[in-house]
């Protein structure tokens, strides 16, 4: 089997991977991913113990139990182009022989679930409210450098999208990922379910207009109204559909969780947006912790 190149995945002095600052045991087959640094404290505050902190960069985790439920909690930064370096080395934590530097034989598969913050796309999806993603579609491109295979439901939506909104002519290349079934089942009672749409920024890429003109300035309507067959794009940010395809492509159990702090349509936002994160994480832990 060939041996991945020092250039190619780079191995502190310490034995860890580069951007995580993580060796191998020091992971759990179970994750969560925040965006915010400081979240990963406000998550391993339910752990019954706390085995290691590591630190490097914007890149924080904290693994530990809950009851007998060993879990790693770690800060990904924002937007797509950091999940691109945390799935990749959280992959190559799990299924890397770091001494040998070739991929083992035998593959461990990661429970992803992020945990994060997102603004509403319906009017029926209120502020504070918590949304489970079926599937992710990136408008941020991440995933054309990777060879993604879709199945035909997926191949429809995509093609849905991209007539609804004509996004293509102005070329980008969106793509889509399903979350895993496995973990979206148990997500189902106090969630609402929907597509979630990533883009690669907060103001333009998400309709904002502050001082600068837009490329796209019925974004918000177009994704509010686009339909296919049962699905709705219910929300939007900027990671989700970066863990699903390279989760997918990873053979790793992905699902994204959202407090919803904005409603785009009703142009309103929570008056404790801390709260609400606090209660999804509450909640998901709860459920997480008996898969």
């Amino acid at each position: 089997m060939s041996r991945i190149g020092e250039s190619e995945l780079i191995i502190n002095n310490r034995g860890a991977v580069y951007h995580l600052n993580l060796r191998p045991e020091e992971l759990a087959n179970t994750i969560i991913t925040v965006g915010d640094p400081s979240r990963v404290s406000e998550v391993s505050k339910y752990f019954d113990r706390i085995e290691g902190k590591f630190e490097h960069r914007e890149f924080i985790t904290h693994t530990g139990f809950i009851g007998n439920k060993r879990i790693s909690v770690v800060s990904t930064g924002i937007g797509p182009d950091n999940i691109d370096i945390v799935l990749n080395e959280l992959d190559a934590l799990a299924n890397i022989d770091f001494e040998t530097r070739t991929i083992k034989s035998n593959q461990t598969r990661l429970t992803i679930v992020r945990m994060g913050t997102s603004g509403s796309l319906q009017a029926s999806i209120p502020v504070d409210s918590f949304v489970a993603s079926t599937h992710g579609l990136g408008i941020d491109n991440l995933l054309n450098f990777y060879k993604l295979m879709n199945n035909e439901e997926e191949l429809q939506i995509a093609q849905a999208f991209n007539v609804h909104t004509q996004i293509g002519q102005n070329g980008l290349q969106p793509y889509i990922a399903s979350a895993s079934t496995y973990i979206l089942k148990e997500f189902v009672t106090g969630f609402h379910q929907g597509i979630t749409v990533t883009c690669p920024g907060f103001y333009g890429p998400q309709g904002r207009i502050l001082r600068l003109p837009l490329q796209f300035p019925d974004l918000i309507n177009q994704l509010t109204n686009f339909r296919f067959g049962n699905h709705i794009i219910s929300n939007f940010e900027m990671e989700t559909s970066a863990i699903y395809g390279l989760g997918k492509l990873l053979n790793h159990h992905c699902l994204s969780l959202s407090a919803i702090v904005a409603n785009r349509v009703q142009q309103t936002f929570s008056k404790d947006g801390g709260k609400a994160v606090e209660n999804l994480i509450q909640k998901s832990l709860e459920i997480l912790a008996k898969i």
